[in-house]
């Protein structure tokens, strides 16, 4: 596809070509856009859209990244998010980045926090009754 043509296509799929799509060079903007519609817009990924735009939102934070939080924050509200799951996004996010930053200061033991993550799996894979593979 020329830049007309995926421009065209941009246009019927958001009703405008946002800026930053604009200054995307003509010979990327054909991959740029094939890949943003996919993992964005679709609905025949393996995660649902409303989950993306979570998980996108909890990087955003973490990033902090003023332009996707808003984005997926948005977007998570498009795709039906709620106020509480888009809250508790951004608290999973917060926790992580707690724990990433506490464990990684002291320098744990990689190795030793696999053992014991995967004990700990397999005891609450028992004691919940969560099934295996899940």
């Amino acid at each position: 596809m020329n830049r007309t043509e995926v421009d065209r296509d941009i246009e019927e799929t958001l009703g405008l070509v946002p800026h930053f799509f604009k200054d995307v060079p003509d010979y990327l903007i054909e991959t740029e856009w094939k890949s943003f519609k996919a993992l964005e817009l679709s609905d025949e990924t393996a995660i649902p859209n409303k989950y993306k735009e979570l998980i996108g939102l909890a990087v955003s934070g973490a990033t902090r990244c003023s332009y996707c939080a808003y984005f997926h924050r948005e977007a998570a509200r498009l795709w039906g998010a709620t106020d509480e799951e888009i809250n508790e996004s951004a608290l999973i996010a917060k926790n992580t980045m707690g724990w990433s930053t506490y464990l990684n200061t002291l320098q744990y033991d990689h190795d030793e926090f696999q053992r014991e993550f995967d004990r700990i799996a397999a005891h609450v894979r028992e004691t919940m009754k969560v099934p295996v593979g899940v």
